[in-house]
């Protein structure tokens, strides 16, 4: 069992804690960091949480194993770093960072310290999604030709004024930080390196000045295109489809998967849920206590920055942008 702490105590460190509870995860919560310890108060007592307020509590305490990042973006690299160099595991969530060379840096401060790197990709975990990457390895979909999303939703319109994640410095690119590296991930584990992307992006109804809604289009280094789509003032919508000289699959939600061969009528398969966020928690355990190979690769988080960037500066720019 990973004795560990939570860093950052606000809706999604939360959901963290929550996702672990119960016997199997591999990972337990000993102590929780927040700036705002008045705010969880009620929330820690009922799950027994120790509570600090300075993350160089957690990195002092020898009982800790690992950290869990649920912090602002900006600071993951140096937060990464600091937990390297106190020999502690750490897991991030996403963004891993907002600058490639940053997340360089810290990848490699956690290789030279030996300990374990994990990322916040809960996707990767997601039944659709990985059947969806069994079928296409495979080769039963034929050459990839193209791939196409949208996840869109609300949940982030009504982030208090002032608040980091509304913050456009924080979040950056419409909801690329809350949604689309989700689908940028999703695809580089498809399909790989991406080439070059062209972002339009426009501010229809918050007036954040960070845009709230986005479209993509990126070119892989196989040669394979796709796009992809993201708004922040909708109703809840999520979708993955894939086109291959074979035909297409499409995820409709975490658990229900469309394949629709040439010549074939399509066929629906509804998949077993998970929590995947309990899923990518009891990884990054099960690589720390048996030293696995962690299921997303060092190059894939640092290229997924690189893809975040750009698409940043495209937004910016509205021109096509080469992923550094």
């Amino acid at each position: 069992m990973i004795d560990a702490a939570i860093i950052g105590l606000g809706w999604w460190g939360r959901r963290h804690v929550d996702a672990v509870r119960g016997a199997g995860a591999g990972l337990r919560y000993i102590l929780g960091v927040t700036h705002e310890p008045d705010a969880i108060a009620d929330f820690a007592a009922e799950r027994q949480l120790p509570i600090a307020s300075d993350y160089q509590d957690a990195l002092a305490d020898p009982a800790v194993r690992a950290v869990v990042l649920v912090t602002p973006h900006s600071l993951h690299p140096a937060q990464i770093e600091a937990a390297a160099a106190h020999a502690k595991h750490v897991f991030c969530e996403k963004p891993f960072a907002l600058d490639a060379v940053d997340a360089a840096r810290a990848v490699a401060a956690c290789r030279d310290a030996n300990v374990v790197l994990g990322v916040g990709h809960d996707w990767r975990y997601r039944p659709a999604l990985v059947e969806m990457k069994r079928i296409i390895e495979a080769g039963d979909l034929g050459t990839v030709m193209q791939v196409e999303a949208n996840y869109s939703h609300d949940l982030l319109a009504d982030v208090a004024p002032g608040a980091w994640r509304a913050d456009a410095a924080e979040a950056p690119a419409g909801g690329m930080t809350g949604m689309g590296v989700h689908m940028t991930d999703w695809f580089i584990a498809l399909l790989g390196e991406v080439r070059e992307v062209h972002a339009r992006m426009a501010d229809r109804v918050l007036g954040r000045g960070s845009g709230d809604t986005i479209g993509v289009t990126l070119e892989f280094a196989n040669g394979a295109l796709g796009y992809f789509g993201t708004t922040m003032m909708t109703a809840y919508l999520w979708h993955i489809r894939v086109l291959g000289s074979n035909g297409t699959i499409e995820a409709r939600s975490e658990n229900e998967l469309v394949i629709h061969m040439r010549g074939r009528a399509p066929e629906t398969r509804i998949l077993e849920a998970v929590d995947a966020v309990r899923a990518g928690i009891e990884a990054f355990a099960e690589t720390i206590e048996t030293s696995a190979v962690y299921p997303i690769p060092d190059d894939q988080i640092i290229h997924n920055v690189a893809v975040l960037q750009a698409i940043i500066r495209s937004a910016a720019t509205r021109m096509p942008e080469v992923v550094g």
